[in-house]
């Protein structure tokens, strides 16, 4: 007979009656839930789940934590600076207990609720990165970490990317997500989930160009520079003093000596080797070359196109190139003919948006557009490449243009904000985006609203912000004027260090 459904003698009997109480109390918990959804349906009201930036503050000598609402998270307490390595994430790194005579100090994470976590290390550390132009981040997934004098890697979850096995830990300068590890007075490259980019077997790795990570350069016990692909495959073998990326995927720049030659990788060889003091860039055949002090352009095969006789020459796009010449730049084609003339102080191509922006003077700028015809002057205040617009001031008034270089009033391309900068008669006020006016004109200047919802507004010389209703968050009573950012979060300003004071 099949044991289906047969009860053995030494099991315990069922009682009925309390599985009948489970059954009615399991019955009453799905009740009061249908309750609360009904509750909430019949509300009409939707939950708010706010999500949280966060800052690193500073008032009276200490350092403490706010949030994008300007509250404060962490008091001001700290004698050293708070390191928050993501601010949308509740981390931050705290150093306290130095010993400047010793050289010793202890670091601990805590989240927004002041409690410690990521706890069994000896130390643990955001790890910081600056690319040539000293802008400088944390690297924001991952944190350093130690155990008895050895360093790993772990996630913002605590999980173990690489363990505490290696005597140094840097990133890679100027490269988001790829970490330099030394071992044995070797170093590798890994990236941010702990996965071998580079063997540990050189003795430095470099970027071949900032934010660049397709090749990487290496550096061998004798001071040779080569060239290796993420995949791990010798591209130029380590024999040089020095390699050059030229905006080409099979193009670089390899130093002999004391002069420069061109390397072509797909060939495997040298293909222009000449007396050239420098090679600076390489676009489709053309190359730009520097000889006796001066910049040219010469073919892949080494003819010549623009003879060297230039201060400095940069690549724009199609044919032209931006030029400095007696002091002055201005814009040349491959015929090596003017098209538009020397008389600019500093000249850039800004790719994301095909123009040129000349500076003529420091309180006059102009945008040439990709036919090389005057469009914008002004003083050109912001330039953002993220949402696509330029910010200049123009006849006593801020204006907006799109990348297409066409002007925009500001509600068309700050689709975020809820207030807008507006002037009249000599004042600045702000609008809705229906143009309706949300705080009168009675400010000497302002702001337009940053990520936080504040705007800062200034009276009588002095800065102070409104929120993203217009109501006043800190009374104009801060003086700026020394000061590269006005920017606020509440009453709380920004530092030129990238800190925010309470005034």
């Amino acid at each position: 007979m099949g044991s289906r459904g047969r009860r053995y003698d030494d099991q315990p009997k069922l009682n009925f009656k309390k599985v009948v109480g489970v059954i009615v109390a399991l019955a009453v918990i799905v009740m009061i839930i249908i309750s609360i959804v009904n509750i909430v349906k019949n509300s009409g009201e939707k939950v708010e789940i706010k999500n949280y930036s966060y800052y690193t503050a500073y008032e009276n000598g200490k350092f403490g934590v706010i949030n994008n609402d300007g509250e404060t998270v962490i008091e001001p307490s700290y004698d050293e600076m708070i390191a928050i390595p993501n601010n949308s994430k509740p981390i931050f790194i705290c150093t306290y207990d130095v010993d400047d005579e010793n050289g010793t100090y202890k670091t601990k994470a805590i989240n927004e609720k002041n409690e410690e976590i990521l706890t069994g290390y000896d130390e643990i550390e955001a790890i910081d990165n600056l690319d040539s132009k000293q802008n400088f981040w944390y690297e924001d997934n991952v944190l350093r970490v130690s155990k008895n004098g050895k360093y790993g890697i772990i996630n913002f979850e605590g999980q173990e990317v690489l363990p505490c096995e290696y005597d140094e830990i840097t990133a890679l300068k100027g490269v988001t997500s790829n970490f330099i590890v030394k071992k044995d007075d070797n170093v590798g490259l890994v990236n941010e989930k702990g996965q071998t980019i580079i063997n540990t077997e050189y003795k430095n790795i470099l970027t071949l160009e900032e934010g660049y990570k397709s090749e990487y350069i290496v550096i061998d016990a004798n001071n040779k520079y080569g060239l290796i692909s993420t995949t791990g495959t010798i591209l130029i073998e380590p024999k040089y003093k020095g390699i050059k990326y030229l905006g080409s995927s099979n193009l670089f720049a390899v130093k002999k000596d004391k002069t420069w030659q061109l390397m072509d990788t797909e060939e495997n060889k040298i293909i222009i080797d000449d007396e050239y003091e420098d090679i600076v860039e390489a676009k489709s055949d053309n190359i730009i070359i520097k000889k006796d002090g001066k910049y040219g352009v010469v073919t892949k095969t080494n003819k010549e196109k623009i003879e060297p006789q230039y201060e400095d020459l940069k690549y724009a796009f199609s044919i032209y190139y931006i030029a400095k010449k007696d002091g002055k730049y201005g814009v040349i084609n491959l015929e090596n003919k003017a098209v538009i003339k020397f008389e600019y102080e500093n000249m850039v191509y800004v790719e994301n948006g095909g123009f040129i922006q000349a500076d003529k003077t420091d309180t006059e700028t102009v945008i040439f557009d990709n036919n090389l015809g005057q469009k914008i002057v002004g003083i050109v205040s912001e330039v953002n490449t993220e949402k696509g617009y330029i910010k200049v001031y123009t006849n006593n008034e801020y204006k907006y243009y799109n990348f297409k270089l066409e002007e925009k009033s500001s509600s068309d391309l700050l689709t975020e904000n809820t207030l807008f900068l507006s002037k009249k008669d000599g004042k600045y006020g702000y609008v809705d985006k229906s143009g309706g006016v949300v705080v009168d004109y009675i400010y000497e200047d302002g702001t337009e609203q940053n990520s936080k919802g504040f705007a800062a507004v200034k009276t009588n010389g002095n800065w102070g912000s409104i929120n993203k209703v217009g109501a006043v968050s800190c009374e104009p009573t801060v003086n700026l004027d020394n000061s590269i950012y006005i920017d606020f979060i509440g009453t709380w300003h920004l530092n030129d260090s990238g800190l925010y004071y309470e005034k």
